[in-house]
């Protein structure tokens, strides 16, 4: 595209993160302008591009990310931007609460990246999500163009009102048994055993983001979400590896079973090679003795993984995102981020869809079970064809009842829905939940993990009360 001034940012964006800023205050390096939604596994990848490029080249590359929700609950500046700092990002981040920046400069889709010269020209937009090289190629000519920077200028100044420390960092997948609770702690890049009191007995990984199979505290995650129970065995959604890892519980031994550490579409077949296979942001797992069924987000697509053959397999999903219903690719899911199962049914949680939905895994049937589109989302209880959601990122079978709960996470609520035709209700709790991102059942008790308060929960179902699990190393 032939060049042309950056329109200036619109007054009345809300920085999340960072002073307030202006295009003109970033004259003499390159800005990459991202629109995108936090909320979305597309720009997700989009935005640890742009942060891998930014350590490149530092002092020269500005990465400012764009806001815009999708969701009500995303116009929250403090939710939004515990989006963010979810995925280990720290850049300036503005909230276009009204989509004003968005209209200002002709957006039509997430992600979309502006480059802007260090002159204010617009030299380049990539809109979608192909490939790394695509972003790299010209925002690498801008930034070569430019002078060597000063150690001042590559100084990357610090975040406004940085998490607090806390042993837990954005927690999300959990697992329970009788007497222990596994936790991904994600923001550590770690897996914590811990018992019910939340004693930590062990930490599986270093507690660096990497990818590094072996012993214990010598093996490495990057942002680890999903967790599943087998026999003597915790299987990791190592989501930000994209890959299916797994923890020998005996000897606290960690190794890869598929996943090469960067963003691809699956091939169905045989698993020679666990590091070649491309995985695309494993969110969830539930395992079975001979499989694993994995929920890639930034695929929309269900997986299953065989533990006696190793063989790969796409269950459900055309990979466009969207609610569809049918039997395998003919069916589509909107960012699938949890899972549950019961016999030969796989529950699945539709983060952008705000949908639950399920997968009969005989024949690739999927059904929707509650929500409506993509674009229609809400709080209301009722019979499961009315009731609505608002971006739920969490779903647990009740090993008492057919009932299954639901992390409601953009109402900040608890949600039940009864199988069977049954109707959706909110659970009583004695306060709002800040970002409830993972869940899991035990008899007589729910596992919550409150992902934006850096907190596990307890959840006593027959009295309704709610404790915090004084997680202590």
């Amino acid at each position: 595209m032939s060049s042309m001034p950056a329109p200036e940012l619109p007054p009345g964006l809300h920085w999340l993160n960072a002073p307030a800023s202006s295009l003109h205050d970033q004259r003499g390096r390159v800005v990459a302008l991202a629109f995108v939604n936090a909320g979305s596994a597309w720009c997700w990848q989009r935005l640890r591009d742009l942060a891998q490029l930014h350590t490149r080249y530092p002092g020269r590359l500005q990465p400012i990310a764009v806001q815009v929700p999708r969701f009500d609950s995303e116009r929250d500046p403090e939710q939004a931007l515990k989006q963010f700092r979810r995925q280990g990002l720290s850049y300036p981040v503005a909230l276009d609460r009204d989509w004003h920046a968005w209209q200002h400069f002709g957006i039509e889709s997430w992600p979309t990246v502006v480059l802007i010269d260090a002159y204010g020209e617009i030299q380049e937009r990539i809109v979608g999500l192909d490939s790394m090289g695509q972003l790299e190629r010209p925002l690498a000519a801008l930034c070569d163009a430019l002078p060597l920077p000063t150690d001042e200028d590559a100084r990357i100044a610090p975040e406004l009102n940085p998490e607090p420390r806390l042993p837990l960092r954005f927690p999300s997948g959990l697992a329970a048994t009788a007497d222990r609770l596994y936790v991904a702690d994600s923001g550590h890049h770690r897996v914590l055993e811990c018992t019910h009191a939340g004693r930590v007995l062990r930490q599986f990984g270093m507690g660096t983001a990497d990818f590094i199979d072996g012993e214990l505290e010598q093996a490495a995650f990057r942002r680890p979400q999903g967790l599943a129970l087998g026999r003597q065995v915790l299987y990791v959604a190592d989501a930000g590896n994209h890959a299916l890892r797994r923890i020998e519980l005996r000897n606290g031994r960690v190794e890869t079973l598929c996943g090469s550490g960067r963003a691809g579409e699956p091939v169905e077949g045989i698993v020679t090679n666990p590091r070649e296979v491309a995985l695309n942001q494993p969110q969830a797992l539930v395992a079975s003795n001979v499989d694993v069924h994995m929920a890639l987000a930034g695929d929309n697509r269900i997986w299953t993984y065989s533990l006696g053959n190793h063989a790969l397999s796409c269950r459900a999903g055309s990979g466009k995102l969207e609610l569809r219903d049918g039997s395998g690719e003919m069916a589509a899911f909107a960012q699938p981020v949890a899972l549950a199962a019961v016999q030969q049914v796989l529950y699945v949680c539709d983060a952008l869809g705000s949908a639950v939905r399920s997968l009969q895994l005989r024949n690739g049937a999927v059904q929707t079970l509650v929500g409506k589109s993509t674009w229609e989302f809400g709080d209301a209880d009722g019979p499961r064809e009315q009731a609505l959601l608002q971006n739920p990122q969490a779903i647990a079978l009740s090993p008492d009842s057919p009932l299954l709960w639901i992390a409601d996470s953009g109402n900040g609520i608890l949600r039940t829905l009864r199988l069977g035709g049954g109707e959706v209700a909110t659970a009583a709790l004695s306060r709002k939940l800040q970002g409830p991102g993972g869940l899991a059942a035990s008899p007589g008790v729910l596992w919550i993990a409150e992902t934006n308060a850096h907190a596990v929960l307890r959840l006593d179902i027959a009295t309704g009360e709610l404790g915090h699990v004084a997680i202590d190393e």
